[in-house]
């Protein structure tokens, strides 16, 4: 297994955590130095919260870890393509790279929906690398939604 698929892993099983709270199912994790520097899920439900994506929660923890804003080398790996909120709070923490599985074709600007990583108005160049175990965290998301409108439907 490669050291991509291990931290995807990890945000895939913080993923599981979200769904099992009954948020959409999006993990992430920040790495420095090959090291787990922090780890969280979607918790907008949970905190009424609609800015609790899992980056965002990550991003905060591992502030708090360095004590730092600035997350400076390091590697982000998350189950689904930012959206743009996401993107926003990667660059401005200084994010080196982010990972992540599924692309996003509605939500998603690193290439999907949108290509916002090159917008003259960040001040930082971001390596992004999408289709990391991509089939398995899109199925998560697919099967999560699948059961919502299923849901939906008996409610009507």
């Amino acid at each position: 297994m490669t050291n991509k698929s291990k931290w995807m892993r990890i945000a895939i099983n913080q993923a599981v955590i979200a769904e099992q709270c009954g948020e959409v199912p999006v993990g992430a994790v920040l790495i420095k130095d090959n090291q787990l520097i922090a780890k969280s899920h979607n918790c907008s439900i949970m905190k009424n919260d609609a800015s609790a994506h899992a980056e965002i929660e990550v991003l905060r923890l591992a502030g708090e870890k360095l004590k730092n804003y600035r997350l400076n080398n390091t590697e982000l790996f998350v189950t689904l393509e930012p959206c743009m909120m996401c993107l926003s709070a990667i660059m401005q923490a200084r994010v080196t790279k982010v990972y992540f599985g599924a692309f996003d074709s509605k939500m998603g600007v690193c290439g999907s929906s949108e290509d916002f990583k090159s917008l003259k108005c960040f001040n930082h160049n971001l390596m992004v690398e999408g289709g990391i175990l991509e089939n398995e965290c899109k199925y998560m998301l697919q099967s999560f939604f699948k059961l919502r409108r299923k849901i939906s439907k008996k409610a009507l």
